[in-house]
């Protein structure tokens, strides 16, 4: 073997050391990977091709031309996982803790650009401590360059990014423009400004896991899609994610063979309480409605009033968008129609068709709501659903009050299909609301008000509490039996499958952010 191969083996072997075994070591006693056996676990075996693996920094201030490693702090390049194209970048917190600097950046961008180029998704393994400081404005240039290329990308290919450690000042906003985010439990975290400038600027104490971490982030802003128990569990959750999405929006996302068998669900018959303002689960109802355990829920943990995510109907994949009456009795609220918005706007630029389930009393009153933009927010929820324009099948459970009936995939708004079960009620509000309004007069004059608000109430519910005169004005294609939504809904999508719509031209539309 010749001096020059031996030199190049060595450094290659340097590289892959990172940091040092040293600092490796260190990782695995927090039990956490190292940046290549995350991404040896998370390709298939053996695809991965690593691109930029001899990449050092330019820096020579602060006696930075003495600490030089292979690779400068991140392992990129290509590979599959369940034998579609991805590209990954990996951030190695055992090279200056991950810190970016002008080359760091470089190397993502590089891949970043192929994956646009080639229409594949681009998943990105967050572990750093933010800009590289030594490196002054070319750092922060480099997370410019990041930013750029994600906007760039969005809505074409996929983009998820996994926080498997600190994430902190502009390194945040990169995830944030992703499609999708996932943190890990008592090792990741997020935030622009870390614990000591909080105390130093608002005097409050807080801890970095209260201020920026997984359950914060999944319950309190929505910042993280999932959380996971530790590396692996992220790392499965890619992988499971990717399954539901197609390479890029020119293509669909692959359907899994499926044979038609007596689809009717009679379990879905019992769901629904006789009494309209006792609470069930939607998630039965998902479940009775969708091919076995294939629900893939999305944002969990954050307002979970609306319930979203991934299925597979007879084989294809499919999104769902779902009031949830066991929380907040399934109404509209600032926090719900942000996250019923974004995975609306996800699924219609990936060509994933659009499930939505109704049981929606409204939307929620009071000071906090109003003063903290509901209607801007409710507004964004309405604009995505009447912009997109995938496939997309309405079904009403039970209510469907208000605006919040027009704004929940409405025909109206262009819904395709929509079905409703003979629970349905749909009308400007509730029976005993409306009828102490319209019938006013007639409850004060009477010798019993409660006896005749009573009796108003009935004959208001028999005249709008059901879905047979939105049916009548073709607002409902068809009131069916609950046992039927299954069958019902696989030859309506099936019918949908090839949906094409012209739009107007135009630069693009202006949603109420």
């Amino acid at each position: 073997m010749s001096d020059t191969n031996k030199e190049l083996k060595k450094k290659i072997a340097e590289a892959k050391l990172g940091g040092g075994e040293k600092r490796i070591a260190k990782q695995h006693e927090k039990k956490k990977l190292t940046a290549r056996e995350r991404i040896e676990y998370l390709l298939d075996e053996g695809s991965f091709e690593e691109m930029g693996i001899l990449v050092t920094h330019r820096t020579t201030d602060f006696g930075m031309d003495k600490q030089k490693y292979y690779g400068d702090g991140v392992v990129t390049g290509y590979g599959t996982i369940h034998e579609r194209l991805v590209y990954v970048f990996a951030q190695d917190f055992t090279v200056f803790g991950g810190a970016l600097s002008e080359t760091h950046a470089e190397k993502i961008c590089k891949i970043m650009d192929h994956a646009l180029r080639v229409g594949a998704p681009v998943i990105g393994l967050n572990d750093s401590g933010g800009a590289r400081i030594q490196e002054g404005v070319r750092s922060l240039g480099g997370y410019a360059d990041i930013f750029y290329r994600n906007v760039q990308s969005s809505g074409v290919i996929p983009q998820i990014s996994a926080i498997m450690g600190p994430c902190a000042g502009g390194a945040v906003y990169s995830p944030a423009m992703t499609d999708f985010t996932m943190m890990v439990q008592d090792s990741s975290y997020m935030f622009v400004t870390g614990p000591n400038v909080v105390k130093t600027v608002t005097n409050e104490n807080v801890t970095s896991e209260e201020l920026g971490g997984a359950h914060t982030h999944a319950t309190k802003s929505g910042v993280t899609h999932f959380t996971a128990s530790n590396d692996i569990v992220c790392l499965e959750q890619i992988k499971q994610l990717l399954s539901y999405l197609p390479q890029n929006n020119q293509t669909t996302p692959e359907s899994l063979p499926y044979e038609l068998e007596d689809e009717v669900r009679e379990e879905l018959e019992s769901i629904v309480p006789d009494s309209s303002n006792k609470p069930y689960d939607m998630h039965t109802v998902i479940s009775g409605i969708i091919d076995t355990d294939s629900f893939f829920e999305v944002h969990k943990d954050y307002a979970d009033n609306i319930i979203v995510g991934f299925a597979r109907l007879g084989g294809r994949s499919i999104g769902i968008v779902a009031n949830q009456p066991m929380s907040l009795a399934g109404v509209l609220d600032v926090d719900s129609s942000k996250k019923g918005a974004r995975f609306t706007r996800f699924c219609d630029a990936f060509n994933i068709p659009l499930l939505v389930l109704v049981d929606v009393p409204g939307f929620l009153p009071g000071t906090d709501q109003e003063w903290n933009g509901i209607i801007l927010n409710g507004a964004k929820l309405l604009y995505a659903l009447s912009e997109a324009t995938v496939p997309r099948v309405t079904v009403i459970t039970r209510k469907a009050y208000g605006g919040a009936y027009d704004v929940m995939n409405s025909k109206h708004i262009g819904a395709d299909i929509n079905y409703a079960w003979p629970t349905a009620e749909i009308a400007v509000m509730g029976a005993k609301g409306a009828s102490e309004i319209i019938f006013r007069k007639e409850i004060a004059a009477a010798d019993d008000p409660a006896l005749k608000l009573s009796e108003k109430e009935q004959e208001y519910a028999e005249t709008f509490a059901n879905p047979f005169k939105a049916a009548q004005r073709g607002f409902i294609d068809e009131v069916i039996q609950p046992n039927e939504t299954r069958r019902k809904l696989l030859k309506s999508f099936a019918m949908l499958e090839n949906k094409q719509v012209e739009v107007p031209k135009r630069k693009h539309g202006n949603i109420p952010l």
